[in-house]
């Protein structure tokens, strides 16, 4: 059994912010996985490890077909899903993709060699605060970033200087649940610090002038971010 995630997930992001039908529709009206990845999206959901589920998994299909970035950068690996999926649908790419958490990088290393047969992935080990500042500024065009939720503003800085001007971020789970549309005091002791985090992120980037940024009600919600200049001040608390 994996451990990580058997007791302590954040169940908010599986409370649907759509209509559970409409959910529901679009996890099983759009095209299937299949081979390797439908067996880790089942191994995924048995074991209730938090990958991107099947509505988020299609609209990436149709992105990155459609983008085709060559240099992707992933703030947190999980099992490898995500990454092996970048990795089919853009096979000229090179993906490195940084987590922490040492039972995820052994079932990813795992997955990563019996899977990743053209070699693109990297997998680094550590804080991604700390691995982030080492990496070669204008070095990415595609960054997805899926880990902890409060800590996105706090690597943005470092990941907006990672990226290439025309560059695109892509944020997962930023709606925890639809907590984010509440009042604080409405919202769980545990959930604030998270939620506090969340919107210093839409404070620093949705009416930035030199982001294009989108909020898309795919799954727990996704945040689309374009970087249009070469430097990027979000004038944050974190800075």
């Amino acid at each position: 059994m994996v451990e990580t995630y058997s007791k302590n997930a954040n169940h908010n992001m599986r409370r649907p912010v759509v209509k559970e039908e409409i959910v529901d529709f679009m996890r099983t009206k759009q095209a299937p996985n299949i081979g390797f990845l439908k067996e880790l999206a089942e191994f995924a959901q048995e074991e209730n490890i938090p990958v991107i589920p099947h509505e988020t998994v299609a609209f990436f299909r149709l992105l990155l077909q459609s983008i085709q970035p060559k240099d992707i950068l992933e703030i947190g690996t999980a099992i490898g899903f995500s990454a092996l999926l970048m990795a089919e649908n853009c096979p000229e790419a090179r993906i490195t993709t940084i987590d922490r958490n040492e039972e995820m990088i052994g079932l990813a290393k795992r997955n990563f060699a019996q899977f990743d047969e053209r070699k693109q992935i990297q997998l680094l080990e550590g804080e991604a605060q700390d691995i982030l500042p080492g990496l070669d500024d204008s070095s990415y065009d595609f960054v997805f970033m899926d880990s902890a939720k409060s800590k996105y503003i706090v690597f943005l800085p470092d990941v907006l200087k990672k990226l290439k001007k025309g560059g695109m971020i892509v944020i997962d789970d930023i709606f925890q649940g639809g907590d984010v549309a509440l009042p604080i005091e409405e919202v769980r002791r545990g959930q604030r610090t998270i939620y506090r985090g969340l919107h210093k992120l839409f404070d620093a980037t949705l009416q930035h002038p030199d982001l294009t940024a989108s909020l898309v009600s795919i799954s727990d919600g996704l945040l689309l971010i374009r970087k249009n200049v070469e430097e990027v001040d979000l004038l944050t608390d974190e800075n």
